[in-house]
């Protein structure tokens, strides 16, 4: 096999190209077989593999930084960096990331998990390089999804002006998790079909082969002479880049040649590179939605896995169902359709659905101008993403108290894929905006009764709940619940556990039948329901939550209790003051003391240990 020949980058150089494409494959199955064992990003993984042989090829990584947009697409670089032999622990607890980490391998330029960070990092690179003196190349790969982000074409404009020497790499494959929505991407497919651009890419090849890298310098003195011709073709010609494509992402000669070439360049240059998403397994090939992230799967029979009824999957069916009594209702989605459950609220209501791309910030603002002209907007949104658009939620919500619900799927920790995507910062980051509400829902039936009454009582309000299944509620549906209120779900003689959203189960576990605890269902964050909190004050309090301990649930409770000038004994449970990895929700749980275990170990050290411990 030539991937044991291979202990890091620079191994490529001794290959031959035709060992080089056998290498490509036997990443591929590599890829496949792991991703089948533990999960993880296969399909975006699979289309990068050319590129990424081709890039460590031709640059000498570490020296040369290559740095990748979001990180998903970097199995192959991992491979051949170092990490084959522990690439079995892919997304596992103690194991690499999904994702590129610069902790983790020197090969990693920067840690990224959120997308459209690369052009921005990559400039600051090439600035400090040329500060410094130093020599060597910066290399960003982005896909044209990533491209879409505004902090991406803020750093487009930026480069273009500094003309720091660099190169980007535009991986096109026409999807970013969804279909890629926007006008870039629709002036990229009509590109991909015009007859004269597949001229250029057979063409391509002969014409490089023939110029020496000197005279691409007459590309920059022609350039008055040709404008007519490039600023009608190339998308990119107002950001001051040099633009070269469309090519075949898929074929390393071609690749490999056209990068030797373009890393002798001055200034900012953009590769235009088109591959396939799923590129070799024909199942992600025909469907790379599905097969961007899939579950563990048998790689020599793939067949889709029902991953149970989830949490977003029941607020797309509460939204569709809500949307057809509600016609001022209107959904946004930041590139997240599928992972948001609206699927079928997409396709029932398409007049009223709205996918900006990977835009947070502009989903944020869009619901304020719905919501200004009478609409009624749900933002649909990961608790990681909504960071992206906090400046939005207070400047162009919640001043004007503008009727904008927020969705924050993955709320709390989120398992595998680790630090950049644990939603649990949005209590902290959400609560001391004026005007904002802050609910969590303990069930699906619950969460339907949520959304159904912020659509009534006004204002912005965010609804949280967590990555997980969840027993499915009837349809038709709609219960009343009384809006900033808690529910006891237990009585208790001595203490009372608050829990609020996923960890009431936690707690009631952790109850159990002991007569001496109660549970209360603390279901609304703020407005904090400071009635029913005054009658608990008279017992032992146990806030519990999956989130951050500071500035979290537990925080409020206390400037609350102290607000009335109430002292009960109280201990708060929460994630403490570090960022976790990646692993599995419970054992991350477990580490964090918020699991049934550390709730009753809490319990014991308030003096109330299990009736079995005591004896």
């Amino acid at each position: 096999m030539v991937l044991e020949k291979v202990n890091g980058p620079e191994d490529l150089k001794r290959l031959s190209l035709e060992e080089l494409q056998a290498l490509a494959e036997e990443i591929r199955s590599e890829i496949i077989r792991v991703t089948a064992q533990n999960g993880g990003h296969l399909a975006s993984s699979l289309g990068a593999v050319e590129l990424i042989l081709a890039l460590h090829r031709v640059f000498h990584s570490p020296k040369d930084r290559i740095l990748f947009d979001v990180g998903h697409q970097t199995y192959a670089h991992k491979l051949v960096t170092g990490r084959k032999d522990r690439f079995h622990t892919l997304r596992q607890e103690g194991g690499i990331s999904g994702f590129t980490k610069v902790s983790e391998s020197e090969h990693d330029a920067i840690t990224a998990g959120h997308a459209s960070t690369s052009l921005a990092h990559a400039l600051g690179m090439a600035i400090a390089r040329d500060l410094q003196g130093e020599d060597y190349h910066v290399v960003a790969v982005i896909g044209d999804g990533a491209l879409t982000g505004g902090m991406a074409l803020a750093a487009l404009n930026k480069i273009g002006e500094l003309q720091k020497r660099m190169l980007i790499i535009l991986n096109d494959n026409e999807m970013s998790i969804s279909e890629n929505v926007g006008a870039l991407n629709k002036y990229f497919k009509e590109l991909q079909i015009r007859k004269w651009v597949h001229d250029m890419e057979k063409l391509g090849r002969n014409v490089l082969e023939r110029i020496s890298p000197q005279l691409f310098g007459l590309v920059d003195r022609a350039k008055e002479a040709a404008k007519l011709i490039l600023h009608q073709e190339n998308p990119f010609y107002a950001w001051g880049l040099r633009y070269i494509g469309p090519v075949d992402g898929h074929d390393l000669k071609g690749l490999v040649h056209i990068l030797e070439h373009l890393k002798a360049l001055e200034g900012p240059t953009l590769l235009h590179v088109v591959t396939q998403k799923g590129k070799g397994y024909k199942v992600a090939e025909a469907d790379p939605i599905y097969w961007h992230g899939p579950p563990g799967f048998n790689p020599e029979k793939p067949e889709k896995v029902s991953k149970g009824y989830s949490w977003s999957q029941a607020f797309g069916d509460a939204v569709t169902e809500l949307a057809h009594l509600e016609p001022r209702l209107f959904v946004i989605t930041p590139a997240m359709r599928e992972g948001s459950g609206l699927v079928r609220y997409s396709l029932e209501h398409p007049e009223r659905y709205l996918d900006v791309g990977i835009c947070e910030d502009v989903a944020v603002t869009t619901a304020a101008g719905l919501a200004l002209r009478g609409m009624k907007p749900v933002v649909a949104i990961y608790s990681t993403f909504l960071q992206r658009a906090y400046d939005q939620v207070i400047h162009d919500v919640a001043i004007e108290a503008l009727p904008v619900v927020f969705a924050i799927d993955r709320a709390g920790i989120v398992g595998a894929d680790g630090a950049t995507h644990h939603g649990v910062f949005d209590i902290a980051y959400l609560r001391t905006i004026p005007n904002l509400q802050i609910a969590a829902p303990k069930d699906a039936l619950e969460l339907r009764a949520m959304l159904k009454k912020a659509l009534e009582v006004g204002g912005p309000v965010a609804i949280r709940y967590p990555r997980d299944n969840v027993e499915r509620a009837p349809e038709g549906v709609w219960p009343d619940i009384p809006w900033g209120k808690w529910e006891v779900v237990k009585e208790g003689k001595e203490a009372y556990i608050l829990a609020f959203g996923k960890t009431l189960r936690y707690a009631l576990e952790a109850a159990g039948d002991d007569p001496r605890v109660g549970v209360v269902n603390a279901r609304f964050l703020k407005p904090l329901d400071r009635e029913m909190l005054r009658q608990l004050a008279r017992y032992k309090l146990l806030t519990v939550e999956d989130h951050q301990r500071m500035g979290g649930f537990g925080s409020a409770v206390l400037e609350a209790l102290n607000e009335m000038g109430l002292k009960p004994e109280v201990k708060v449970l929460g994630l403490p003051d570090r960022f976790f990895e990646h692993g599995t929700i419970p054992s991350l749980h477990r580490q964090a003391g918020i699991d049934p275990e550390g709730i009753r170990r809490a319990l014991a050290e308030m003096g109330l240990a299990p009736v079995h411990e005591r004896a």
